[in-house]
């Protein structure tokens, strides 16, 4: 394990320190979630779970699910250092849910995907016991499901809340972070690519008459293209709100790779990351908005307007910044086991 000092030159200095975790697999990560006090999961491919008690110090491997040796666990929710539930993506009966109680010595099979021509995208738990879960449509609707007991049983929403005209339009299962869940309010919001790239904010989805919103972004569109990921803030009573995205096909092109909302409406920045972008993420200690992607990372303290990319000192390891699919931070995980931890060092 060791440290890589990186800096960037914003709109004040800022220093930044990640630290390489020895993760012990060669799987590629897509799902992370840190429960805090040094609780942190992760989950990918070839039915690979791993979780930390110690916050990155040792990674421990996971028992496989029964079943679950060639999943692609692509989202981890976990509520304390023995609980957790992961989600597997694929066609039909290949997306599942699992849950472990005992510390994933073993699991348990709560649910399979009921559509054969389904695809499982996100998981999100908000509230006690609350879950989320959707996937890509299915006979003109999305497919969404919650759970009101942390995730031992779950039901489907009402599909007419999650009707779409678009049937190119789907949801991206890059880093579990397609959906927000505000369950205080009964708000939920969910970002599209494929076809439409929207944001689709459902307020009040238990009501019998939910108040609905389609709002188009201005992200990159096509059949590789879209939102990927959305994160949130709250600025007293002030909602930011951060997406991002772009054609994962065409990694190095800035256009349509992020936009914001602030004072009630989507904004595109004035200065765009530095490339398709698969998660963002709010640092509250420093107050900073940080989101990966296969090329690099960047950074914005402006709440979205301007984006400037981490990169390593002449002295660290090059791709110190890159090759990042999801993260949960200070976590960031990527392909071939790729696990690190960011600290924004103040000066």
């Amino acid at each position: 394990m060791r440290g890589l000092v990186l800096t960037i030159a914003a709109v004040t200095s800022i220093q930044a320190q990640w630290t390489m975790q020895q993760s012990h697999t060669t799987a590629g990560l897509r799902g992370i979630h840190n429960v805090g006090g040094g609780v942190v999961w992760a989950s990918g491919t070839q039915g690979t779970v791993l979780h930390t008690i110690n916050d990155g110090q040792t990674w421990q491997t996971c028992a496989t699910p029964l079943g679950g040796e060639k999943l692609d666990f692509r989202g981890v929710q976990a509520f304390d250092a023995n609980t957790a539930i992961v989600m597997a993506s694929g066609p039909g009966g290949l997306s599942r849910l699992y849950k472990t109680v005992d510390a994933c010595r073993t699991w348990k099979l709560v649910l399979t995907n009921p559509d054969e021509s389904g695809f499982w995208d996100a998981l999100q738990f908000a509230g006690p016991g609350f879950g989320v879960l959707i996937g890509d449509q299915v006979r003109g609707h999305f497919a969404a499901f919650f759970s009101r007991d942390a995730g031992n049983t779950w039901r489907q929403f009402d599909p007419t809340a999650f009707a779409t005209d678009d049937k190119t339009q789907s949801f991206f299962a890059a880093s579990n972070t397609s959906l927000l869940v505000d369950a205080k309010n009964s708000k939920m919001y969910m970002i599209t690519g494929g076809g439409t790239t929207a944001v689709t904010a459902i307020d009040g989805y238990f009501t019998t008459m939910p108040k609905i919103s389609h709002t188009h972004l201005n992200l990159a569109t096509g059949g590789t293209a879209g939102g990927f990921s959305l994160a949130s803030r709250m600025d007293g009573s002030k909602l930011i709100m951060m997406a991002v995205g772009g054609d994962f096909k065409a990694p190095e092109r800035r256009a349509g790779t992020a936009t914001f909302f602030s004072g009630g409406k989507w904004q595109a920045p004035d200065t765009p990351p530095n490339g398709y972008r698969s998660a963002v993420a709010y640092d509250a200690g420093a107050r900073s908005w940080i989101t990966v992607g296969p090329n690099g990372t960047d950074i914005s303290t402006d709440d979205g307007r301007h984006w400037r990319p981490l990169r390593p000192t002449a002295q660290e390891t090059p791709d110190a910044d890159k090759n990042w699919n999801a993260l949960s931070l200070p976590f960031v995980v990527g392909p071939n086991g790729r696990i690190g931890k960011l600290t924004i060092l103040p000066e």
